[in-house]
């Protein structure tokens, strides 16, 4: 049997070697590669296949790892590390241990910079250029970066920074039109007209003084060789316009790009998507939030809902069918979504502002200064709360309790089910004070029936889950699922009361009083980080009412927590059934 191209290229040295006619077969080999692996072990699968020519372009012609490439976002970077070293050990992708989804300056050399939310490309290689500058180098900087991530805010400042340098810069734009969902905006009408040649203006890169040049076929090796091997001679500001077709070379992929930028698992050969056994489940938590705003919005003329690119991935997608001049999708621009959304609310509007909360960190003077300082009734619901999974590091949504617990004015609530989801989301729009964010995790939850009539919530009311004697377990958010298991399993579970304290801020304290003086031990749980989070304002008061009891946190420390699934990530915050389980038994032991 003829060996692969592939299984001689171990670094992008190996690949050098080649000559330029070998490239289209190990181009074709790259792509079942990442087909292969990806459609038994999952990951993001549409972008990588996209860039596969562009990938091995840029480690034939530059000197990686000493020209320095940066990728942005990172979900087209698995054809990158194939040949970067890690091919043999791609099937631990996004696993506990293994390699990580995204570029990582800790797995590799040649991951220049760590990587996982978009638009920081341009940012981080113009520095790396300038650097270089300084110190007297020659090297080449790539940015690669996408048509939806080049419209975001930071992307433009880079640019606008750099076209004022001399620095040695390459952009490369991999335009495909879409991100995880298509692209929006007035920037994808003029990249769409430059493709089709109708742009008549100046063009917009030119104006910022870069030296542009395409666009170019991004599936076409010789052009694309041809093209870098020139533009390493140009000096100053470049930039490349590569066109390129997301998912190419698998044609479910090409076909849709939206379902297969993260499928699942698929049939390698066929690459039809091998679906779960069709058993009733609980819904996913982003779906309850999209099937009640188009809810409550039919109800409400006033509702309206704000998404910055996810309106798949947060579920927005059914207003935007449904009600679809009251849904939009900004792009990948969370500050401008964060300040639109308070614009609106001055005009009496109420709007659901849906961001993960891992990209709601993009915005936070936003929520301070034009949300928070002006008392706007702004309702953020933050999607992907807490440990999300495979993803990692870098989407985790674990800072969100403690970075808006300190803002003035800011409601925080944590339903802990789809039905108090669906209830806090109705009683946002009946008229709040102040605004609030409402958290809930990725994934499903544990109702069935949860389409159950509206209920009002009472602001910063805690609910008693459960009657003990001697120990008080104080939860918030979805977590208490792991906390009601563990509690049931307790082989002194009499001793146990379990409170959903539901609201952060603010805290229930006619309950916590009670708490206080009526059990010999306290025990917080969350799936925030410790460091002023929930158990935080737990512990804080109590030293202000000048409580002696003991307290326990239990939650996130004060680290990164890697890829994983999100059982083994509790597991390595010891928050899951088992160590809840095992601390309570101790705990219950001494105290009997």
């Amino acid at each position: 049997m003829k060996k692969r191209l592939l299984d001689h290229i171990n670094f992008p040295e190996d690949l050098r070697q080649l000559n330029q006619e070998q490239l289209p077969q190990l181009a074709k080999e790259l792509r079942a590669f990442i087909i292969d692996i990806v459609a038994t072990k999952e990951g993001h699968l549409g972008a990588s296949l996209g860039v596969v020519e562009l990938t091995l372009a840029l480690h034939y012609v530059f000197n990686t790892p000493e020209d320095q490439l940066i990728w942005d976002v990172g979900h087209q970077a698995y054809g990158h590390k194939i040949l970067t070293g890690r091919r043999d050990n791609f099937h631990t992708n996004r696993q506990q241990g293994g390699i990580s989804g995204f570029p990582n300056r800790e797995e590799s050399e040649y991951d220049t910079f760590g990587v996982g939310h978009s638009s920081t490309s341009i940012s981080a290689a113009l520095g790396m250029a300038i650097a270089s500058q300084l110190k007297g180098e020659n090297k080449q900087h790539i940015a690669v970066i996408g048509d939806a991530s080049i419209a975001s805010g930071m992307a433009f400042e880079g640019l606008n920074h750099a076209g004022v340098t001399t620095a040695n810069l390459l952009v490369i734009l991999n335009d495909n039109a879409i991100g995880i969902d298509p692209s929006v905006g007035a920037l994808k009408q003029y990249l769409t007209n430059v493709k089709k040649g109708k742009e008549k203006q100046d063009n917009i890169f030119e104006a910022l003084n870069f030296d542009y040049s395409g666009p170019v076929d991004g599936h076409n090796l010789t052009v694309l060789i041809s093209e870098l091997e020139r533009l390493k001679t140009v000096k100053g500001p470049k930039f490349l316009h590569v066109i390129t077709t997301k998912g190419k070379g698998l044609k479910q992929a090409e076909d849709d790009q939206v379902k297969y930028h993260a499928p699942g698992k698929f049939d390698s050969v066929t690459g039809d998507i091998i679906l779960k056994e069709e058993i009733i489940q609980p819904p996913k938590f982003q779906d309850v939030f999209g099937h009640t705003i188009v809810e409550l919005a039919r109800e409400n003329k006033n509702i309206v809902g704000i998404t910055p690119a996810m309106p798949t991935g947060s579920s927005l997608k059914f207003m935007m069918e449904q009600i679809p001049e009251r849904a939009i999708d900004v792009g990948i621009a969370e500050q401008h979504a964060v300040t639109l959304a308070a614009g609106m609310a001055t005009q009496g509007l109420i709007v659901y502002c849906n961001i993960y909360s891992t990209f709601l960190q993009r915005a936070y003077d936003q929520v301070i200064h034009d949300v928070a300082l002006q008392n706007l009734p702004v309702i953020f619901c933050l999607d992907r709360a807490g440990l999300v999974g495979e993803d990692g590091a870098t989407h985790h949504g674990v800072f969100d309790m403690a970075y808006l617990r300190c803002i003035p004015n800011m409601i925080i609530c944590a339903p802990s089910n789809e039905i108090e989801l669906r209830n806090i989301m109705y009683t946002a729009q009946l008229g709040l004070d102040h605004p609030i964010a409402i958290r809930y995790p990725r994934g499903r939850g544990s109702i069935i029936d949860w389409q159950q009539p509206f209920t009002k919530i009472k602001i910063g009311k805690g609910i008693q889950l459960k009657m003990g004697k001697s120990l008080a377990i104080l939860s918030v958010g979805a977590i208490a699922n792991n906390v009601i298991e563990a509690v049931s399993r307790c082989e002194r579970s009499n001793l146990i009361s379990h409170y959903d304290m539901r609201f952060v801020k603010p805290l229930d304290k006619n309950l916590l009083h009670r708490v206080f003086k009526n059990y010999k031990e306290i025990i917080t749980v969350e799936d925030g980080v410790l460091s002023g989070g929930f158990g935080s304002a737990i512990l804080e008061f109590a030293a202000s009412n000048g409580y002696s009891v003991p307290v326990k946190t239990l939650g996130i420390s004060d680290t990164f927590i890697e890829q994983a699934s999100v059982k083994q990530q509790h597991q390595s915050a010891k928050i899951d059934v088992e160590n809840l389980l095992m601390y309570f038994n101790t705990i219950t032991l001494r105290l009997e």
